[in-house]
């Protein structure tokens, strides 16, 4: 039961931009990325996906596959079109991966989860991203403010509020806090390997648990994206049902994504400047990642060179 749990509170985190981040082709190495999953680590490598659980025994489990996406594609390659793709790749592969991390993490000490318990987690959270995250900031803000301008700034902050402290809520918990963990041993494993250092447990514990590209950073950007595509759309259809606002927000939310991911590819192709720009972002980082032993770093080393296709540890 408590594995289930926290596959939907990944699932969650997931579906809301902050599981994983997406990596930028212009990188001067490999382009690599990653994600968290239930006791072990998902790396993007340029050609497979490499997943890595450590089981109840002790031992680490590994699985690779293709990775392909259709952003090289027309019309799949177009501005704010791509962000949308990649976000929609990134949750499937995710799913893939939260769900395999479940079998394995769930060996020997719970029976298997059935296809009907993954569903079950996936429209759980897919329901409480609705409600949560859309619906229930635009009932407070309605509360709270009375002229328009201000009921969508309104609704903006509260949306990140709400989920800032439901992360920080589900951290307290010593299960999710094991994968914020993972979270953290991905991005020190993918700062050690863009830092061009020695690929090994020791130096990616040297290196540091905040990462640019983290989905984290997508989060608030898109808070700010959301302010500034509701706002016209609310003051469209003011005094028009609930459900009406709700769903025109969950309509709007793909060129929300899209234009949040084009600032935070803007952004991280831009040196230092780009860093500067987004720096205040990257502090909600501290909350979704945790300091992880030199265990988890072995997994997460082991999840890259398998999605490197054993190039780190020859």
């Amino acid at each position: 039961m408590i594995k289930r749990l926290n596959l939907f509170f990944i699932l969650l985190l997931n579906l809301f931009g902050l599981a994983a981040e997406e990596p930028e082709e212009e990188f001067k190495k490999i382009p690599v990325g990653g994600q968290a999953v239930i006791e072990g680590v998902l790396m993007k490598g340029k050609n497979l996906w490499g997943l890595a659980v450590r089981k109840p025994s002790g031992e680490v489990f590994k699985e690779s596959w293709p990775n392909s996406s259709r952003t090289k594609k027309f019309p799949y390659n177009l501005i704010f079109v791509r962000g949308v793709v990649v976000m929609c790749e990134m949750m499937a592969v995710g799913f893939k991966a939260l769900s395999r991390s479940a079998e394995v993490a769930l060996e020997e000490t719970e029976e298997e989860m059935t296809f009907k318990d993954i569903l079950f987690a996936i429209i759980l959270a897919v329901v409480a991203v609705g409600g949560l995250f859309i619906a229930l900031p635009l009932w407070l803000a309605g509360l709270v403010a009375t002229e328009q301008i201000y009921i969508n700034i309104t609704e903006g902050i509260l949306r990140a509020v709400i989920f800032i402290a439901y992360v920080a809520i589900i951290g307290m918990w010593s299960d999710i806090r094991e994968v914020f963990k993972y979270h953290g041993a991905e991005h020190k494993t993918i700062n050690a390997f863009e830092s061009e250092l020695e690929m090994t447990p020791e130096n990616i514990m040297k290196c540091s648990r905040i990462h640019p590209r983290c989905g984290t950073s997508f989060l608030l950007i898109a808070v700010i994206v959301s302010i500034i595509i509701f706002s016209p759309v609310k003051t469209l259809i003011a005094g028009e049902s609930f459900a009406l606002q709700v769903l025109a927000r969950i309509i709007l939310i793909p060129l929300v994504i899209g234009i949040s991911y084009e600032i935070i590819k803007l952004a991280s192709n831009s040196g230092k400047l780009g860093l500067c720009l987004i720096a205040p972002f990257l502090t909600l980082q501290y909350l979704t990642t945790r300091e992880p032993n030199i265990k988890q770093a072995e997994i997460a080393l082991i999840s890259l060179d398998t999605a490197l296709e054993g190039e780190l540890l020859k």
